[in-house]
C-alpha cells in the first residue's frame, strides 16, 4: 500500500476544490486524468476516499482522515524542495571561511564585498586564525574552505593553488634602501629584521640559508601577527617582509613595500576543502568566484607596475 506523491496531490487538490473541475485546473491536467489518479489511490488502499456527484464531491470516513495527513506531507515536502532550490539558486547559504589573519586583513574581506555584491542572500562569515589553525579548521569541519599557505599533502585534504607570489620587502619612508634600484636579501641582512613566528618564516630562514649561506639573516624580533610586524617598522624598529597580496595594510601604515632579488623566493597559497566532503553550493560558488576574482585583481597589479 503505497500510494504515490502524484496520487496524493490530486487527492488534496480535490478535497481543496471541492469538484473535478477546479481540482483538473490546479493540478494542470483533465478532468479524466484527475479521475483517473483518485481511482488509482482508491484501488491503491482498497478503500473509497471520496463519494462523487453531479457537481461536488464529498470526502469519506477515511478520506477525512488522509486529508490532513497528506496535506501536511505535501506542504512539508514542498517547503523542503522549496528550501533546496533556495540554496542551489543562491537565494540562500552560509559560507564559512577560515584565513591567516593578515589575509583577513587584507584580500578575504575585498573578496567578500565584492561576491556579496553578486548574491547579496549569501551569507558569508570568515574566522581570521592562526596559520597553523586553517587546516585543522577545514578538517573539523568548523569552516567550509580554508585559505592559507603550502603545507605537507595529507590524504583527508584537496588543496587547490590560489596563487604563487614573491616576497616583498616593507620599510618605512626615507629607508636607506628606498633609494635602491633593486634590493636583494643581501641588502636586508644589515637591518633589524622583524619576523612572524611559526612555519611560515621557518620555511623562509630555511630556504634562504640554502641558497645564500653567507647572509646572516636572522630576526631582531619575532611576533606573532603581522599588524605587529608593519606597527614595528612604521616605528622604526627593522624592516619586515610580506608577500604582495598585504600591500593595503603596508599603504595604510605608511610604509613602502619592494620587490626582492636574488633569489625571488616566492609562496604558493591554497584554497582547502576537506576531501571526501560535498560542499553546500554556496561555497562551491565561492569557490568559482575567488579564482578569478584573484587573477583578476593580480592582472591589474602587473598592469599598474607596467
Amino acid at each position: 500500500m503505497n500510494p504515490t506523491l502524484r496520487q496524493m496531490r490530486a487527492f488534496v487538490a480535490l478535497a481543496k476544490a471541492g469538484n473535478f473541475t477546479l481540482a483538473a485546473q490546479y493540478m494542470h491536467v483533465t478532468q479524466s486524468a484527475l479521475s483517473g489518479l483518485i481511482k488509482e489511490l482508491e484501488q491503491t488502499l482498497g478503500a473509497r476516499v471520496v463519494d462523487r456527484s453531479t457537481r461536488r464531491i464529498t470526502l469519506t470516513d477515511i478520506g477525512r482522515e488522509l486529508y490532513p495527513l497528506f496535506s501536511q506531507m505535501i506542504d512539508d515536502l514542498d517547503g523542503a524542495l522549496a528550501n533546496v532550490a533556495d540554496h542551489t539558486q543562491l537565494r540562500k547559504g552560509v559560507v564559512r571561511i577560515a584565513a591567516p589573519q593578515l589575509m583577513c586583513c587584507t584580500l578575504v574581506p575585498a573578496a567578500m564585498a565584492a561576491y556579496r555584491a553578486r548574491h547579496p542572500d549569501i551569507d558569508v562569515r570568515v574566522a581570521d586564525s592562526p596559520v597553523e589553525n586553517v587546516i585543522a579548521r577545514a578538517l573539523s569541519g568548523e569552516s567550509d574552505i580554508g585559505i592559507g599557505p603550502e603545507r605537507e599533502a595529507m590524504p583527508q585534504l584537496q588543496a587547490r593553488e590560489l596563487f604563487e607570489m614573491p616576497f616583498a620587502l616593507v620599510f618605512p619612508e626615507g629607508h636607506p634602501l628606498e633609494s635602491a634600484e633593486r634590493v636583494t636579501w643581501q641588502d636586508v641582512a644589515p637591518y633589524p629584521f622583524i619576523a612572524l613566528e611559526g612555519q611560515f618564516t621557518e620555511r623562509l630562514l630555511a630556504d634562504m640559508h640554502a641558497l645564500l649561506r653567507d647572509v646572516p639573516l636572522k630576526p631582531a624580533n619575532e611576533v606573532t601577527f603581522m599588524t605587529t610586524a608593519l606597527a614595528m617598522v612604521s616605528a622604526g624598529l627593522g624592516v619586515t617582509v610580506c608577500l604582495p597580496y598585504a600591500e593595503p595594510l603596508v599603504q595604510l601604515y605608511r610604509l613602502r613595500m619592494r620587490p626582492l632579488e636574488e633569489p625571488v623566493l616566492t609562496r604558493r597559497f591554497f584554497v582547502y576543502t576537506r576531501a571526501g566532503r560535498s560542499l553546500s553550493p554556496a561555497a562551491e560558488s565561492f569557490i568559482d568566484f575567488l579564482f578569478p576574482y584573484v587573477e583578476a585583481k593580480r592582472s591589474l597589479a602587473r598592469a599598474q607596475e607596467d
